[in-house]
């Protein structure tokens, strides 16, 4: 991996000491594991859409190329390659990677990983056809240089979809303390609510990277069933869907 703008050494180190629990959904990235079906839901219908396939068929995007951006220890990367993408996922954190590989082999799953940042994708001249950012934005040192080379990695025609964390009151209250200090979903320093992004801020960014604003959509926990939920309230997770013309 060269030196980028948008790593952060710090990040890289925090995830880093938590990358043996990716796959435990009962460990450190439990809330991933919570709210993952309503993720891949959102990205499968509206990519589906974007791209006139049935979402519902086998292997529906057979045929297209996907990089996941951050990908961890690949939890949507699998369901991705699943539903038939030819899927990339890139990581800055090495020890994500190495749990990302371990795991798709175990799962007979045929996914390119790499330790590398989005910008020096972009400067091999690397084009696909889908690109997801989810729950990474927050995590980088500069927002503005991700999103442009998230924007600069979708081909002509082509969709990213980015998710994180709204830097408001609420999301503070809910996503850093209630998660980390009071339900301990997360470990404690998990999230700097300073580096969350508010829409405006990340819909300018896309803006900047070439890409066209589609939707956004907020993400709900609901204690009478212990899962998430698509809605409107972007008050605290949301997601973004936009477009290269």
């Amino acid at each position: 991996m060269t030196v980028t703008d948008t790593v952060s050494p710090d990040e890289v180190a925090k995830f880093a000491k938590m990358a043996d629990s990716w796959w435990d959904p009962a460990g450190a990235f439990r809330p991933l594991h919570k709210f993952n079906p309503e993720r891949i839901r959102f990205v499968r219908d509206r990519l589906a859409a974007h791209f006139g396939r049935d979402p519902k068929g086998p292997a529906p995007f057979s045929g297209l190329r996907l990089l996941d951006v951050g990908c961890g220890g690949g939890l949507i990367a699998e369901p991705m390659a699943r539903l038939g993408f030819d899927v990339t996922g890139i990581d800055a954190t090495p020890e994500n990677i190495a749990v990302a590989k371990l795991h798709a082999e175990r799962m007979g799953l045929s996914i390119r990983y790499d330790v590398a940042a989005p910008e020096s994708i972009r400067a091999a001249g690397m084009e696909f056809d889908a690109v997801l950012g989810l729950e990474v934005v927050e995590h980088v040192s500069d927002v503005g240089a991700f999103l442009g080379a998230v924007g600069g990695l979708v081909a002509p025609g082509g969709a990213a979809v980015v998710a994180t964390l709204n830097r408001t009151l609420k999301a503070f209250l809910l996503a850093k303390v209630g998660a980390e200090y009071v339900l301990r979903w997360l470990p404690a320093g998990t999230h700097d609510w300073r580096k969350f992004v508010r829409p405006s801020e990340l819909a300018t960014g896309l803006r900047r990277g070439g890409l066209v604003l589609q939707e956004f959509a907020g993400m709900s926990y609901d204690v009478t069933t212990d899962g998430w939920k698509l809605g409107r309230d972007l008050d605290v997770n949301y997601l973004a869907l936009a477009t290269k013309p």
